[in-house]
């Protein structure tokens, strides 16, 4: 081992000051000697390294911990410097007892104004610029009244690293001995006005003698777990599950049953559906292959625990001790008496309806499945399950009334017609709402009877005039106007003592045949107007291309008459040739 040492720290010397030079790539065989210099020195039989303070570095610690940063050494010296703390900087941070202090003036407030202090308040910590009150009509540097105090410097706090992170740094501890003592102020007034409300009650008689002797302290709010909605216990219990459902892969999928979007809600997270998937197809649960998740968690003895439940929570509300995790015997009694006291009352109330009212006829009826499901009417049907005779088809009903007699007819109004007229079958009166007079009326003849309602408007007419035919009618209008024009005429002849002519007939006859050529050919550009609309498309048309504005003329409406087409005529074939 002596023998070995000077070669070996000949070897290390070597091996350091070739670490001060440049970085070389190494050659072969140099890498084969420093692999088995680092076998020898974990094995002990050679030196270990020694740093800069004369210190051995253990061979045994990994290269990529005690091989030095480019940016901390660039010299590569053996060194474990940089795993070790650097105290070359000392800071100095803030204790952590020490805060921002809050509401502290430092000195007291002056009377007289300063030199170099705010123009506005009177303070010497700031300027007017940054001033943060109310800007003064007159500052305070002229009046020399109400001078601010001067602001705290807050010197800022430099904490280390704990004091960043203490939560409860700056805390006092007296609010929360004033918030103590307000809860404490609140509880006092809960069991005062407690205390109150039972001596009521003893007042007035409603508690018993046991009740008396009952602690109020026990009665606390919070006895109950069940009052407090602890965190995470808010939930409703059909859509909470706590079993992952894993289906085996040869099932019908859940949300494969019911393809309706409005069915049964499927959490594709949970796999589940709680609710039954065929409810909205009115099938029966117990038929179906699968009636949803809740179906099995629903049945059995789960409906009455949650009846009991009920039950407890309104029986606790109404102040009866009871419930179901620390008395269920006493629970169970309880609700047992309840439901026998709840059937007596329901049977005392219906007696006594049915002894004031009456109707036990009805209750004692057959029931309705018997009574719908047989009768005597005689029907045969087909193979088909067509009705071939027995059955006789249902007469119509509209909403209106039907078949509503009054004032002893036996029929409807419009039950009879004559000459124009309707009226009452059983009676022949032609009078809406006329009393019945039977076979009497019948006898009478009414055949000059007009209707109450028409006979009140218009005048009656002993003769009827046969209608006229429009060449007639015009003829006649004619004749009227050739008379008016006659006199008028004659009366200005007479004035003006002038002879009159005979050839003011002919010229007026001249007149109106041209007027009534004039509307024939309008008559023929129409038609051909309204032919040549008609044969284009109706979206193309233009606006209101069919229709016209004016009123038509006596001429205008001869034409029309005059170019009509009439398909009973036997010549109408021949009037375009």
């Amino acid at each position: 081992m002596d023998a070995q040492s000077p070669s070996n720290d000949s070897q290390g010397n070597a091996e350091g000051n070739a670490g001060l030079d440049e970085p070389k790539k190494m050659t072969r065989e140099d890498w084969r000697k420093k692999k088995e210099l680092e076998e020898q020195r974990k094995l002990g039989n050679a030196p270990a390294e020694v740093d800069e303070e004369g210190k051995d570095i253990n061979p045994h610690i990994p290269q990529y911990i005690s091989s030095v940063p480019w940016y901390i050494d660039p010299s590569k010296r053996p060194t474990l410097k940089h795993q070790r703390p650097q105290f070359e900087i000392q800071e100095e941070f803030s204790a952590i007892g020490e805060w921002y202090k809050r509401g502290v003036q430092e000195n007291n407030v002056t009377t007289k104004y300063r030199k170099g202090a705010c123009e506005n308040c009177g303070a010497m910590t700031h300027k007017k610029k940054d001033c943060l009150e109310r800007p003064r009509k007159v500052g305070a540097k002229f009046t020399g009244t109400r001078i601010a105090p001067d602001e705290h410097s807050q010197i800022q706090l430099h904490l280390d690293y704990d004091g960043k992170r203490d939560r409860w740094n700056g805390y006092d501890p007296e609010e929360h001995q004033r918030i103590v003592e307000e809860y404490a102020k609140v509880d006092l007034a809960k069991r005062t006005l407690k205390a109150h409300k039972l001596q009521d009650e003893l007042a007035s008689g409603k508690l018993d003698q046991s009740e008396r002797e009952h602690d109020s302290e026990d009665e606390d709010e919070d006895k109950y777990a069940d009052d407090i909605d602890m965190p995470g216990q808010n939930f409703d219990s059909k859509r909470r599950i706590t079993v992952r459902n894993l289906r085996i892969r040869e099932d019908t999928a859940k949300y494969l049953r019911n393809l309706d979007p409005n069915s049964a809600y499927y959490d594709p997270k949970t796999r589940a559906m709680r609710e039954n998937p065929y409810s909205s197809t009115g099938m029966n649960p117990d038929e179906v292959g699968y009636a949803g998740d809740n179906f099995a968690r629903y049945s059995g003895d789960t409906i009455t625990m949650a009846q009991t439940q009920m039950f407890a929570w309104e029986a606790y509300e109404r102040g009866s001790e009871a419930h179901l995790q620390a008395d269920p015997t006493k629970l169970e009694l309880l609700h047992r008496s309840f439901k026998v006291k709840k059937e007596d009352f329901k049977e005392q109330q219906r007696e006594s309806i049915l002894e004031r009212y009456g109707g036990q006829e009805h209750l004692d009826a057959p029931p309705r499945e018997l009574l719908l499901a047989q009768t005597e009417d005689y029907v045969e049907y087909s193979r088909h399950g067509a009705v071939l005779k027995g059955l006789e088809k249902a007469i119509a009903r509209s909403k209106y009334e039907e078949d509503v007699l009054i004032n002893n007819h036996t029929c409807i109004w419009g039950s009879y017609w004559q000459d124009g007229f309707w009226g009452y079958k059983c009676c022949h009166s032609m009078v809406k709402q006329s009393y019945c007079t039977g076979d009497t009326g019948i006898g009478i003849s009414n055949a000059e009877c007009v209707p109450f309602e028409d006979g009140m408007d218009q005048p009656q007419e002993e003769e009827e005039e046969e209608p006229k035919t429009l060449p007639q009618m015009h003829q006649e209008k004619m004749k009227e106007k050739k008379k008016k024009k006659k006199r008028r005429k004659n009366n200005k002849n007479n004035k003006n003592k002038k002879p009159v002519s005979d050839s003011s007939d002919s010229e007026d006859e001249e007149k109106k045949k041209e007027k009534l050529n004039k509307a024939l050919e309008a008559e023929d550009k129409r038609v051909k107007h309204v032919e040549a609309m008609m044969q284009v498309d109706e979206r193309k048309r233009p606006y209101h291309s069919l229709q016209e504005v004016k009123a038509p003329t006596e001429e205008e409406m001869e034409a029309f008459r005059m170019k009509r087409c009439r398909p009973d005529d036997p010549m109408a074939s021949f009037l375009g040739q």
